[in-house]
């Protein structure tokens, strides 16, 4: 007897597999789901994979994306979002063999969006128009470049070249100071970040999905700049598209602000030199 399906469809051709975009998120905690549902949003994808060593919480988000799917329009690479995610990207890069262009951390890639947005709320400017990086290692140590700092092409410093020092009578510091506390800040609050970090991953995710070749800061292998001979990853300006990170852009630093990315090189490279892989 015929099934209702086959009552319903005439199949006229066997379809072939087509290769599909597949992203992976593991974990599916208030991060993991950030990421997965912001993914799902931008139309990142056409598969999207949840990985998780609690088997129930699984298949709980699995199936709710899954009922909801109706209202989405849904169609190879490492993205390091857990912390301390310049050493978890490193880890990621010896453990997968994955060559280092396709192992990419978020590292200040967050901290440099809430840097932007700090100034150009401060200037009362929109953030799009303020530039500023915050490079280094992710965190407490990480480097604002308050030497490439402007706003539509103005540099700050040149206006204000106190700019970020210790002698500056307006206290600029007081914004890079608000970028490291700001994750603390929100999880006093609430309990955790997710959604600015869920945002963050499906802008990156974006730009290598559609080549954009758009320049983020990302954590990258940083061996061969500034003098580095260890293999470490820390922020520093990369052209990333769908191969990962192709080009790294050559940020000019201030002596201390290179000093700074040494510091946080040397840190780094004490806990990682001990591990065998």
């Amino acid at each position: 007897m015929a099934t209702l399906k086959d009552q319903l469809i005439h199949n006229l051709l066997k379809e072939e597999q087509i290769p599909q975009n597949k992203i992976t998120v593991v974990g599916v905690g208030a991060v993991g789901m950030a990421c997965a549902i912001s993914i799902l949003m931008k139309d990142l994808a056409d598969e999207l994979a949840l990985v998780d060593v609690i088997e129930d919480k699984l298949k709980g988000e699995m199936m709710d994306l899954q009922y909801g799917s109706l209202f989405l329009i849904t169609p190879k690479i490492l993205l390091i979002v857990s912390n301390p995610v310049d050493i978890l990207t490193y880890v990621a890069w010896k453990i997968s063999g994955f060559p280092k262009n396709r192992v990419i951390g978020s590292s200040c890639h967050l901290d440099s969006a809430r840097f932007r947005y700090l100034m150009g709320k401060r200037l009362e400017v929109h953030q799009l128009s303020c530039h500023g990086w915050v490079l280094g290692e992710h965190g407490d140590s990480s480097v604002p470049v308050w030497s490439g700092v402007n706003v539509a092409g103005i540099s700050l410093k040149t206006l204000h070249p106190d700019l970020g020092t210790d002698t500056d009578k307006e206290q600029w510091k007081e914004v890079h100071k608000q970028v490291v506390e700001s994750a603390y800040e929100v999880i006093k609050l609430k309990g955790y970040t997710s959604w600015a970090i869920g945002l963050s991953v499906a802008d990156r995710a974006d730009t290598i999905m559609k080549n954009l070749r758009w320049v983020h800061p990302i954590s990258s292998m940083i061996k061969g700049l500034y003098g580095i001979k260890d293999d470490v990853f820390l922020s520093v300006s990369c052209i990333l598209g769908q191969n990962g990170i192709s080009d790294v852009k050559k940020v000019t630093l201030i002596p201390e602000e290179e000093a700074r990315l040494k510091k946080s090189v040397d840190t780094l490279w004490g806990i990682q030199k001990e591990w065998q892989f």
